[in-house]
């Protein structure tokens, strides 16, 4: 954990021991780790040198052993290196097996270090996007806009846009998709698990896909959106509001060309876009789905009759849902008319509309 301070395996583990305790000697910490107490009183005054531990002054030590006072020190947090021996051969003796060696405090021995660590990488992030800057003038000869035709580029720079979002990745899916195939998008799985927001809009006949709605589900448990639109007429992908990915060709949806759209006013129209289209689609409920919302409720749905309502709802037919939910048309013909006549309900619009103000849909 501490090896992004610099601290490797070994000398973690031994500053972990030495923190606590109020102080340990290299032959009780090499028995406990079972190192050789040479290569732990190695380890300590490594430790020592870094700041990370103390052994007892030059002063303490002389007193002690009725020598003088030392020509130099190290700084090292109180480590000395340069006492003479008693035989006065100039040799460094330094800290024995025996020397008692103390933790120095984790927030001021290392507080620096991490303070430094954010520095470099502020001072990094700042370099990479001036970077990135100068990359997409060279590529795109100073336009917003920069094409890539050749299909291992095109998967390349997908799987970059995504791994350079911090905050929201916002996406438009149709059918088609032979470029990124959903199960090999890692950079989305990856994004997931570092709290970056995916919001999706995909296009209504997708969820008659094999698996596609068990994916949206999950997706869905993990705290991504997912809304359904009737017609989505082109896909596209946008990071942030720095980046936008979309096809070059239209109604070329399979073909791989695609370009990368940089900050710009243009990238600025594809967030409205996206945002206006947002409004207007259903969205997805993991709620709906597992009955969440209605659970302990009087009038709750059962799991069977949540998942249909919510398939319905999204615009699926009767035998797509069906399709999806492994039951056959007829149940789910049957689910919907039930619920008609326990929401009291005339018409599957009204259903809807019903469905909503109850917290089913």
């Amino acid at each position: 954990m501490l090896s992004v301070l610099g601290l490797g395996p070994a000398e973690e583990e031994i500053y972990r021991l030495l923190v606590s305790r109020s102080g340990a000697t290299a032959e009780q910490l090499a028995d406990e780790t079972g190192r050789m107490p040479g290569e732990t009183l190695k380890l300590l005054v490594t430790l020592a040198a870094r700041g990370l531990a103390a052994a007892p002054s030059d002063e303490e030590e002389g007193a002690a052993a009725g020598w003088d006072a030392p020509e130099r020190r190290d700084g090292a947090a109180g480590m000395t290196h340069g006492v003479h021996d008693a035989g006065g051969t100039g040799q460094d003796a330094g800290p024995s097996p025996a020397t008692v060696f103390t933790a120095a405090p984790p927030a001021v021995a290392l507080g620096g270090t991490l303070r430094q660590r954010r520095d470099d990488l502020r001072a990094a992030e700042e370099a990479l996007l001036a970077l990135t800057e100068e990359y997409r003038n060279a590529a795109s000869g100073g336009s917003v806009v920069e094409v890539i035709t050749d299909p291992a580029a095109v998967r390349h720079r997908f799987m970059q846009l995504q791994e350079s979002a911090r905050h929201e990745i916002r996406a438009m899916m149709v059918p088609e998709s032979t470029v990124v195939q959903r199960e090999h998008n890692t950079a989305e799985h990856a994004g997931i698990r570092r709290g970056v927001l995916y919001r999706t809009i995909v296009q209504r006949d997708m969820l008659g896909l094999p698996g596609l709605v068990d994916e949206a589900l999950s997706a869905l448990a993990h705290g991504q959106q997912v809304s359904v639109a009737d017609h989505v007429p082109v896909k596209f992908m946008i990071a942030d509001r720095e980046l936008a990915m979309l096809p070059l060709l239209p109604g070329r949806r399979t073909s791989p060309a695609s370009i990368l759209v940089h900050h710009s006013g243009m990238l600025e129209a594809l967030v409205a876009y996206f945002e206006l289209a947002w409004e207007r689609a259903y969205p997805l409920s993991p709620n709906t789905v597992d009955g969440g919302l209605t659970e302990g409720r009087s009038d709750a749905l059962d799991e069977m009759d949540a998942r249909v309502l919510a398939l319905v709802l999204a615009g699926l037919t009767d035998q797509a849902a069906a399709g999806q939910l492994g039951v056959s048309r007829r149940t789910v013909q049957r689910r919907i008319g039930e619920l008609m006549l326990k929401a009291g309900a005339e018409s599957r619009i009204q259903l809807g509309w019903i469905a909503a103000r109850r917290g089913w849909a």
